[in-house]
């Protein structure tokens, strides 16, 4: 098993052209991926295939994840400054119009998204653009569409716009500080009891860290030894590799569209090099 597992950020708009609005990455991508002959699969499976839950053939396969949760990963949003975008579920929508539901029939895409309204709320105001665009009420609906699977991106992002510390004597600013039993269950644990309250009867079965920081309280203690009793089946970091048979259980890789990639070019190459 080698699947790239591709990652967009719906906040991410700073024109309109492909490097600089994961949007229009995001539309384009879903064409070339299909013109490459692969196949788009939940991200889910990839982590039932390396637990030994599936024999799944993923081979020519690519999995869709976005982080953060903004209103842009469902609705389609007039930007002040950059105009129209088309949210990802749109555009997921779009491409199964135009080629038809055997052509993808797989076709998914998995959003993190952070679980506090409040946190939520300071970071629309300090990191947006002040027009209440870090909501929930989409997440039971873009649930039940079958495209878009809603999982864990923690309580709060332990996002530096946050008052600091936070509890438990969380530094703010990044995911590294969160390094204590106490903090874990806060960022963690609690996050995945409020968004399964909100997609009940489904539950969050993934976790991603905020902003890729992995650390070895969390890798190699918490999560191993908590992970599966609150709920998680694995968790992702970025690592800029395909996942494959061997990869973390706790540190599942991804490659992040504006970093890893920033052309067409260069993801048809990672698929290339990845997928033959």
């Amino acid at each position: 098993m080698q699947v790239p597992i591709l990652t967009y950020h719906g906040v991410n708009i700073a024109g309109n052209d492909y490097d600089g609005n994961d949007h229009v990455a995001f539309a384009a991508d879903l064409e070339l991926i299909h013109q490459l002959g692969l196949r788009i699969v939940p991200v889910q499976w990839v982590i039932d295939r390396l637990l030994g839950r599936s024999e799944r053939d993923l081979n020519g396969c690519v999995a869709l994840t976005c982080d953060d949760g903004s209103n842009f990963d469902y609705y389609d949003l007039d930007h002040p400054v950059h105009g129209l975008q088309q949210g990802f579920f749109s555009a997921l929508l779009d491409f199964r119009r135009r080629h038809g539901r055997d052509a993808q029939p797989d076709l998914h895409l998995t959003a993190f998204v952070i679980a506090d309204p409040a946190a939520r709320a300071r970071m629309d105001t300090a990191c947006l653009v002040g027009r209440n665009w870090m909501q929930q009420e989409w997440w039971r609906p873009a649930q039940a569409s079958g495209l878009i699977g809603i999982e864990n991106h923690s309580w709060d992002h332990n996002h530096p716009c946050l008052d600091s510390p936070g509890p438990h004597d969380l530094a703010r600013g990044d995911f590294f500080a969160v390094a204590n039993e106490a903090q874990a269950e806060f960022e963690i644990e609690q996050a995945q009891r409020y968004i399964a309250a909100q997609i009940s009867p489904q539950v969050p079965r993934l976790f991603c860290y905020p902003f890729g920081h992995v650390n070895s309280f969390l890798k190699d203690d918490w999560l191993p030894r908590r992970g599966e009793q609150v709920g998680l089946d694995a968790a992702f970091g970025d690592g800029a590799v395909p996942a494959s048979l061997h990869s973390e259980r706790w540190n599942v890789p991804r490659y992040i569209c504006g970093w890893h990639w920033k052309t067409p070019d260069a993801l048809r190459e990672i698929l290339a090099a990845t997928l033959g």
